[in-house]
């Protein structure tokens, strides 16, 4: 008779909730408080060169100032990813978590002061800084909810960094607004209020266990591991989880957790990185970006003033957010690939509206309500599927002893890209104005046949299992011994 799948303890819930508040959430938060104060932040760079060098600041100096405040965040970002999953090894998913609140605090205290002091630059070193705490950020929440939850509801603790990453996303929206920390007065606060998330952490996760898979594989301590188990699931449960634990901690037969560039000589684990590789670019060059700088432009063709777009624009965030919770409840039920590949085609077909839509935007007076619709359920498949379930994907194809450095390579491609993006991006679109969707549909498509073609599915299956799932693809047909030993 198969284990009867119940609903997760109040000690599993809460934990996503510990680890999401100072994880994802400042992620998601610090990308989407930059855009409310532009203009202030604008003033107070011509404010402040004016006092200090006696002349004007000149367009071009400005605009490369205020770049380099919006992308250091991506270079600290990239920094955080490379340094996440050594931080996971040496001080545990927990520890390197609750470190990682210093670094946001401090980040937070040099943003609120750079415009009483007149300082730009501690503007940029404090962007810089919360930019590593998003990036350790996100490759250490993602590791400790895979490694805490069982196996029938993995995918969905799992998807609380990506509920917590929208979260962010919306909470920064609605901060941002005029009414609240968005004005002129108050802009340096709304920066600095990084630090909240931050101080809610060091008070709730120290309440919560380390990780068990980290304490009895990398510490080699089956007492504290019981202990964090019986904690997550009870006293009566935690046998199931306990006997996983202990094939992998066998199969891995004390080898310790590899760095980054041994994962890119391993035979063992080549298509899962090549998969990681794949959907972590697709996600970030999917087009979800280009939905975001035509969505304002679509909104003032349909009718909206400038006045009431930032509040419309909350509609785009909540969109992220309710589908970001939907697909934290269906993947344990559908699976990943059914959502992963139908977001990644549902997104191509919406490009190919947005396309005809933004070709004939001017031409009927319907079509812009067309675009409006398109651009919300173009956002709506991305939350359903690459947005959530690329990191999800990430903690299940590797086993322990290589989950933190993929990681890293998968936090590191992804600021990459996300960097990339953001530099050629205005190129593409003033190069090739709507039809830049056309390339966004043709890399949808290929992403979706890839996952299609080379990813099994892993809902209710062990990190062992999902191993072996992969063997044929990495060492072909031969290698039998290997496939039994595994």
């Amino acid at each position: 008779m198969p284990p009867r799948h119940e609903l997760p303890s109040w000690t599993l819930f809460l934990s996503v909730c510990a680890v999401g508040i100072g994880g994802t959430f400042q992620y998601g938060y610090n990308v989407s408080i930059i855009n409310a104060p532009t203009q202030h932040i604008h003033s107070f760079l011509n404010e402040t060169w004016t006092s200090r060098y006696h002349k004007k600041l000149n367009l071009n100096l400005l605009t490369f100032l205020w770049s380099v405040i919006a992308s250091i965040f991506s270079l600290g970002g990239l920094c955080g990813a490379l340094i996440g999953g050594s931080m996971a090894v040496r001080l545990g998913r927990k520890g390197a978590l609750l470190m990682n609140n210093i670094i946001a605090i401090l980040a937070s205290i040099l943003m609120g002061i750079s415009f009483p002091t007149g300082m730009f630059e501690l503007l940029i070193v404090g962007r810089f800084l919360i930019g590593i705490n998003s990036g350790i950020g996100l490759c250490v929440q993602p590791l400790y909810l895979g490694e805490v939850a069982p196996k029938h509801l993995r995918g969905g603790m799992a998807m609380g960094s990506s509920i917590f990453l929208t979260g962010g996303i919306l909470a920064g929206q609605i901060i941002g607004l005029r009414e609240l920390l968005g004005g002129e007065t108050y802009w340096p606060l709304l920066l600095s209020s990084s630090c909240f998330p931050a101080f809610a952490q060091l008070v709730f996760l120290p309440w919560f266990p380390e990780s068990p898979r980290y304490l009895l594989i990398d510490r080699d301590d089956e007492l504290s591991c019981v202990k964090a188990l019986k904690q997550f699931h009870g006293s009566l449960q935690y046998q199931m989880e306990m006997e996983d634990i202990q094939r992998e901690c066998f199969a891995l037969d004390g080898e310790k957790s590899k760095k980054p560039w041994q994962l890119f000589t391993d035979r063992g684990v080549r298509w899962q990185l090549i998969t990681v590789i794949v959907m972590t670019m697709g996600q970030q060059l999917s087009g979800i970006n280009a939905i975001y700088f035509y969505a304002t432009y679509i909104f003032k063709q349909a009718g909206i003033s400038a006045e009431k777009i930032p509040y419309v624009t909350l509609g785009t965030g909540a969109c992220e957010c309710l589908t970001a919770l939907t697909c934290g409840l269906l993947i344990d039920c559908v699976g990943r690939r059914f959502l992963i590949i139908g977001g990644y085609l549902l997104m191509t077909l919406w490009s190919i509206v947005l396309t005809f839509s933004l070709t004939y935007q001017e031409l009927y007076s319907w079509v812009p309500y067309v675009s409006m619709t398109s651009i919300f359920a173009f956002i709506l498949s991305f939350g359903l599927g690459p947005g959530g379930i690329t990191n999800t994907l990430t903690a299940e194809l590797f086993i322990q002893s290589s989950r933190p450095a993929a990681y890293m390579i998968g936090g590191a491609i992804s600021w990459i890209s996300f960097f990339t993006i953001g530099m050629l991006f205005p190129f593409i679109v003033n190069g090739l104005k709507q039809y830049c969707f056309l390339v966004f549909l043709v890399e949808c498509a290929l992403v979706a046949a890839f996952i299609f073609v080379i990813i099994p599915e892993t809902k209710n299956k062990s990190f062992l299992e999902i191993k072996k799932e992969f063997h044929k693809l990495n060492f072909g047909r031969n290698n039998k011994e290997k496939e039994t030993a595994v």
